[in-house]
C-alpha cells in the first residue's frame, strides 16, 4: 500500500475570495488541503489601509496564532495596537478583540487556530464566505440557498443564523430575516447587539419595530 504523500501549495496557487468591502480578500488554505486537525487560512490586504483580519473576538473560541507571510499589518489587540512585519507571530487567546489593516502592499497573513481539547470542526464562517462571493456576484438564490442548507447543519450556531438573516434582509425577505435574526440573538445576545447597528445589511429593515426588539 503506497503511503500518502504531502501536498504543496504557493500562495499565488490557492483560490482567491473578494475582495470584501473593506479589501480583504481570503485564501483558503484548509480547505485546499482537506486539513482536519485545525483551522488555517490566509488573508491579504492589497493595498495599504485595507483590512486583512476582520475585527471581531472569539469569546468561546479557539486559540489562534496570527503569522505575517509578506508586508506589514497594525494588529488591534484589545485596546492596544501592534507593529508587525513579515515574519512575526502573534498569538491571541480568546476572549481578545482581535483584527489586523496592512500597512504595506500585498500584506498577507496566516491564521492558525483550534479550540484546546476539543476535536476540530470546520467553522460555519467558511461556507459564509463563500456564499457571500455569490451574493456579490449578484448571485443572491445561490447564496441565499448555501445559508439555508448551513443553518440546517449548524442549527446552534448563532453565526449561521445571523448571516443568514444578513442575506435574507438583503433580499426584501423582512419576516425572514427577522425570524434568523431572533434566532441568532437566542443564542448569543450580546453579540448580535453589538455588531448588527453597524451592519449595512439591515439598512432595509431598521424601521421596523421588530427591530429595536431583536437587536436592541
Amino acid at each position: 500500500m503506497t503511503e500518502p504523500t504531502g501536498q504543496v501549495a504557493r500562495l499565488g496557487e490557492l483560490d482567491r475570495f473578494g475582495p470584501n468591502d473593506e479589501g480583504t480578500i481570503w485564501r483558503p488554505v484548509r480547505r485546499r488541503f482537506g486539513v482536519r486537525a485545525f483551522g488555517v487560512n490566509a488573508w491579504t490586504g492589497a493595498a495599504p489601509g485595507d483590512r486583512v483580519i476582520e475585527k471581531h473576538r472569539e469569546p468561546d473560541g479557539p486559540e489562534e496564532v496570527y503569522v505575517v507571510l509578506t508586508g506589514r499589518a497594525t494588529f488591534e489587540l484589545g485596546d492596544e495596537e501592534v507593529d508587525a512585519g513579515a515574519g512575526t507571530f502573534v498569538f491571541v487567546p480568546p476572549g481578545t478583540v482581535r483584527g489586523a489593516i496592512a500597512a504595506e502592499p500585498e500584506t498577507t497573513i496566516v491564521a492558525v487556530g483550534a479550540k484546546p481539547g476539543e476535536v476540530f470542526e470546520p467553522s460555519a464562517w467558511e461556507e459564509w464566505y463563500v456564499a457571500d462571493v455569490h451574493r456579490r456576484r449578484g448571485d443572491l438564490d445561490t447564496a441565499r440557498r448555501i445559508m439555508g442548507d448551513l443553518v440546517a447543519r449548524s442549527p446552534d450556531v448563532w453565526q449561521a443564523h445571523y448571516n443568514r438573516a444578513c442575506f435574507e434582509s438583503v433580499a426584501g425577505n423582512t419576516d425572514g430575516a427577522f425570524e434568523s435574526l431572533r434566532r441568532a440573538a437566542e443564542l448569543n445576545a450580546d453579540e448580535v447587539r453589538r455588531i448588527t447597528p453597524d451592519d449595512p445589511d439591515f439598512d432595509p429593515i431598521r424601521e421596523d419595530p421588530r427591530y429595536v426588539e431583536v437587536a436592541g
